[in-house]
């Protein structure tokens, strides 16, 4: 799988292309609690059935994270947190978790969108 950057004048660049998803209510609860860094082409994707606001907090995540948060693969919006004090809530379906500066130049209006998935 790969996470894909569309910007608004059609051009095509991979955030990630390590990805993963947090599948379960566990895996959602624990997001990169406890990660002291992480690989420059990961992305960890939290999937919902349905729009709402969607809390992010840093207690416990080591490293700086961007946020995207989507809804239909649009970018509602991005966020750079700082470890253990950074926060961020937007309404979504999913929000995305990279490394620090991963999402740089992803502006909400875009697409965000996870390919080769199965």
């Amino acid at each position: 799988m790969r996470l894909v950057h569309e910007s608004a004048d059609g051009d095509r660049r991979v955030l990630a292309s390590e990805v993963e998803r947090a599948d379960s209510l566990f895996a959602k609860i624990k997001g990169l609690m406890g990660k002291s860094s992480l690989p420059e082409e990961y992305a960890l994707v939290f999937d919902f059935d349905r729009v709402s606001y969607r809390d992010v907090h840093m207690l416990f995540v080591r490293t700086p994270l961007d946020v995207i948060w989507l809804r239909d693969s649009e970018v509602v919006q991005v966020k750079t947190l700082r470890p253990w004090r950074g926060a961020g809530v937007a309404k979504a379906d999913c929000f995305v978790e990279l490394p620090g500066g991963a999402a740089d130049g992803v502006k909400p209006g875009e697409r965000v969108v996870v390919e080769g998935d199965e």
